[in-house]
């Protein structure tokens, strides 16, 4: 049964080299190249899945088989989300589409409704305010574009 990890693994190499073209393909920032750009974060995803899937790939787990039950399903329902979340992140901005999106997943996951949108909310909100002042990298307001701080 070695073989659905090694399957897996290559799919998430192709995933991750996709990813990482794609991070060196944002634009430059105003002003010049800095040492911390908007490429750095994904590109530090793609390395660390690009090695996971390596070593799916080198020792795959001999007595794994792949959940076609409720875990299986529950899975599906993870990669829909995060492709949606990809889809939306422009238009509807990082805040809304990361509090629908951890708010889905924490849902999915067992807790309830109104808590796991909290979660979501608070999340989305929170990871914005970083990169927006603290590490200085702008992310899409969508919607709320209206608050932006000039």
């Amino acid at each position: 049964m070695t073989f659905n990890d090694r399957i897996f693994g290559v799919l998430m190499i192709v995933l991750a080299v996709a990813y990482g073209w794609g991070a060196t393909q944002l634009p430059e920032p105003f002003g010049g190249s800095e040492a911390v750009g908007p490429e750095t974060f994904p590109l530090l995803l793609a390395v660390v899945l690009a090695l996971s899937s390596l070593y799916l790939i080198v020792r795959p787990d001999p007595d794994n088989a792949w959940p076609w039950s409720r875990t299986g399903v529950e899975l599906i329902i993870a990669v829909v989300v995060l492709v949606l979340y990809a889809m939306l992140l422009q238009p509807l901005g990082f805040i809304l589409s990361t509090a629908l999106a951890v708010g889905t997943l924490c849902w999915r996951m067992g807790s309830r409704v109104p808590r796991a949108y909290l979660v979501g909310a608070i999340s989305g909100l929170v990871v914005y305010l970083v990169f927006n002042f603290a590490l200085d990298l702008a992310l899409p307001l969508g919607l709320l574009s209206f608050l932006e701080v000039s």
